[in-house]
C-alpha cells in the first residue's frame, strides 16, 4: 500500500479506537508548506456532528498522532487543520521501495478490459494537422490505461469508406475516363496505374472545391459511393489501391510519432457486419422509416434540446457513417469481453456519439459494456487560427514534424555533428506531443514553434534536456563504480521537497485516469523536473566526499529519472542519447 494511502487507515482506525467514527480520511498536501507538508482537516467535518469546535476536536486528534514515528511534527492551525511534517524515514523507506518498485506509483489496480478508438484518419486524404490530437491522446491514454493495471485493445478506425473516397475516385475518373477500372467489361485483373501520397495531397481538395461547388458531381459522389458499398469491381479494385498508398504513409507518420494500434481496421472492415446487424435491428424493432430514410429514434424525454434520429440507410439507399459505428460496436462487443469502448474524437462530434450511443443501448446491442467519449479541443496556429500552409490549404502533419525538426536542429543542438537528424527528430516529436498533451484534453490551444521549442519553460525540449543530464550523470557514476542502491540520508529542504512530490505522483496518475486527460502528468513533469534543477544547480554530486550523501544524492537522481522516463513513456516521448 502507498505510504500516504497506509497512514490514512492508520489513522482511520486509530480513531475508532477512540469511538470517533468517520468514513474517510484524506490526508491532502499542504497549501501552506511553511507549516507542514500534508494536512488534515477531518476536525472540521466532525464538529456538526461532535457538536464541538474544530478547535477542540483537533488537539484531541493530535494528541493520538503526535508521537507517531511518520511524522516530524504535528501543529494545528485556525480554524482546525492539522499540518503534517512528515519524518526523513518514511520520506527515504518510500523513496528506496519505489526504486526497486516502479509501478507501484502506477498501478491502480484497475482490473477491467477497454476499448480504444482513436486516430481515424480518412484514408482520402493525406493526414494533416487536424489528425494529431486523436492518435496523440489516444496514444497516451491508452499507455496510461496499461500503466493503471488495464487490459487495452486500440483501433485506428481508418475512414476508408463513404463520401470522401466517392469524391477522389470521381476526380479520378474524370482525369482517366478510359483507365480499366472505368470499363463495363472490367473483371478485375492488374491495372498499370499508379497513385502517390503526393497525388492524394492534391486530388481531394480538387475533388472537394469541384463537389461543393456543383450538386450533380456530389451526386456522382454520392452514387460511386453507394456503388463502392455494393463492391462494383473497378471502383473496389482502385479503392484498394489508393487505401494501400494512404495506409502506408499514415504508419510512417504514425510510427514516427510513437503511435501503434492493435487493430488497423477501417469503417469497410466494420461494413462486413452489416446485413447481421440490420437483421437483428429489425428483430428488436427499433428501425422506424422517416422521409424515406431508415433510422432509430434516440431522443429521450430528459433533452433540453433537439437530438435528431440516427439515420441508417440515407434518402439514396448508401449505408450512413452512423450505421458503420453501430456495426463497429456491434463487431467489437461480439469479438471481445469488454468493460469500456471508448472514443477519442473531435468534441464537436458529440452529437454523433450521443445518437450512436443511445441507439446501442436502445437496441441492446451494448449491455454491460461502458460506452465513452473522450472529446478533445482544436490545435490552431500560433495567431488562433487553423494551421495552413502558404497557398492556404490545410497543414499536412508531415510538413509540422518537419519544420518543428528545423528547428529543434537549429536552435537546440548547435553543437552536435553526430545523428544530428535522428536527434532533431526525437526532440520535434516530444515538442508537438507534449504541447498538444500539456492543456485539458478538451481545450483549444495554439501551437508556436518558437515557444515550445524553447530549452526553457514549460516545454518538450525543457524536459528531454533535464533527464539527458541525469542519465549522463548516472552514467559517469557507473563509470566511476560509485555505489548508489539506494537513499541513505537526507541533507536538505530541496531532497524533502522532491520526495513529498513523489509522494503525489500515484494521486496524479488517479486523477489522470479518472479525467481522461494527461494535462495531470505533464503538469507534474514540469513541477518535479524543476525541483531536480534546483537540486542538481545547488550540489556537486559526483565530487561529494561524504560517499553516503554522495550515494544518495545519485540513487535520488535515478529515482526522478527512471519515473520521468516512465512518465514520458506513457506520454509516448522518447530520450535522446545527448542534446
Amino acid at each position: 500500500m502507498h505510504k500516504i494511502e497506509a497512514l490514512e487507515e492508520k489513522l482511520k482506525d486509530a480513531l475508532k479506537k477512540k469511538d470517533i467514527n468517520i468514513k474517510e480520511v484524506k490526508l491532502t498536501p499542504s497549501n501552506r508548506p511553511d507549516l507542514g507538508d500534508y494536512q488534515y482537516n477531518g476536525a472540521l467535518s466532525l464538529a456538526k456532528e461532535l457538536k464541538d469546535s474544530p478547535l477542540n476536536i483537533a488537539p484531541k486528534i493530535t494528541q493520538i498522532i503526535k508521537d507517531w514515528p511518520e511524522f516530524k511534527e504535528v501543529s494545528i492551525a485556525s480554524p482546525g487543520f492539522i499540518n503534517l511534517r512528515l519524518s526523513d524515514e518514511l520520506l527515504i523507506d518510500f523513496a528506496n521501495h519505489s526504486l526497486t518498485n516502479i509501478t507501484s506509483n502506477y498501478n491502480l489496480g484497475i482490473n477491467k478490459t477497454i476499448f480504444l478508438d482513436y486516430g481515424g484518419p480518412n484514408v482520402a486524404k493525406v493526414l494533416h494537422v487536424g489528425h494529431l490530437r486523436s492518435a496523440n491522446i489516444g496514444q497516451a491514454l491508452n499507455n496510461l490505461y496499461k500503466a493503471v493495471g488495464a487490459k487495452t485493445i486500440s483501433d485506428i478506425h481508418l475512414g476508408d469508406w463513404g463520401r470522401p473516397m466517392g469524391m477522389v475516385i470521381l476526380e479520378i475518373k474524370t482525369r482517366y475516363p478510359n483507365l480499366a477500372y472505368f470499363q463495363d467489361d472490367y473483371n478485375g485483373e492488374d491495372v498499370n496505374f499508379n497513385i502517390t501520397n503526393e497525388d492524394l495531397l492534391e486530388l481531394y481538395p480538387k475533388a472537394t472545391a469541384k463537389a461543393k461547388e456543383d450538386e450533380c458531381i456530389m451526386e456522382e459522389a454520392r452514387q460511386i459511393n453507394l456503388e463502392l458499398q455494393n463492391k462494383h469491381k473497378g471502383y473496389y479494385a482502385l479503392w484498394k489501391k489508393i487505401v494501400q498508398v494512404s495506409l502506408n504513409e499514415i504508419k510512417r507518420l504514425y510510427k514516427d510519432l510513437n503511435v501503434d494500434f492493435d487493430l488497423w481496421e477501417g469503417e469497410s472492415d466494420n461494413y462486413e457486419y452489416m446485413n447481421e446487424l440490420f437483421t437483428y435491428l429489425y428483430e428488436q424493432k427499433v428501425i422506424t422509416t422517416s422521409e424515406n430514410a431508415e433510422v432509430i429514434e434516440v431522443k429521450e424525454k430528459t433533452d433540453k434540446k433537439e437530438i435528431p434520429p440516427l439515420i441508417l440507410i440515407k434518402s439514396n439507399k448508401a449505408v450512413s457513417y452512423e450505421a458503420t459505428d453501430l456495426a463497429a460496436i456491434w463487431e467489437r462487443v461480439h469479438k471481445f469481453n469488454l468493460d469500456e469502448i471508448c472514443y477519442i474524437v473531435d468534441k464537436r462530434q458529440e452529437l454523433h456519439f450521443t445518437q450512436v450511443f443511445r441507439a446501442a443501448k436502445k437496441s441492446h446491442i451494448v449491455k454491460k459494456e461502458k460506452l465513452v467519449f473522450n472529446g478533445f479541443g482544436t490545435m490552431n496556429g500560433p495567431d488562433g487560427k487553423p494551421f495552413k500552409t502558404r497557398d492556404g490549404g490545410v497543414m499536412p502533419l508531415s510538413t509540422l514534424l518537419d519544420k518543428v525538426t528545423e528547428a529543434c536542429e537549429s536552435r537546440i543542438i548547435k553543437s552536435i555533428n553526430q545523428n544530428r537528424e535522428a536527434i532533431a527528430r526525437i526532440i520535434a516529436v516530444a515538442t508537438i506531443k507534449y504541447a498538444d498533451l500539456l492543456p485539458f484534453r478538451t481545450t483549444d490551444y495554439n501551437f508556436d514553434i518558437d515557444k515550445f521549442t524553447d530549452l526553457n519553460g514549460k516545454t518538450g525540449p525543457y524536459l528531454l534536456y533535464s533527464c539527458v543530464r541525469m542519465n549522463s550523470l548516472l552514467k559517469k557514476a557507473k563509470e566511476q563504480n560509485i555505489n548508489f542502491t539506494n537513499i541513505k540520508v537526507l541533507t536538505s529542504d530541496i531532497e524533502r521537497k522532491i520526495l513529498i512530490t513523489m509522494l503525489d505522483l500515484k494521486k496524479t496518475i488517479k486523477r489522470s485516469y479518472e479525467n481522461a486527460s494527461l494535462n495531470e502528468i505533464c503538469e507534474y513533469l514540469y513541477k518535479i523536473k524543476n525541483l531536480y534543477n534546483n537540486f542538481y544547480a545547488e550540489n556537486k554530486i559526483l565530487t561529494q566526499k561524504d560517499e553516503s550523501i554522495r550515494s544518495s544524492w545519485l540513487a535520488l537522481t535515478k529515482l526522478i529519472f527512471d519515473n520521468n522516463k516512465y512518465l514520458l513513456d506513457i506520454l509516448g516521448i522518447n530520450i535522446p542519447e545527448k542534446m
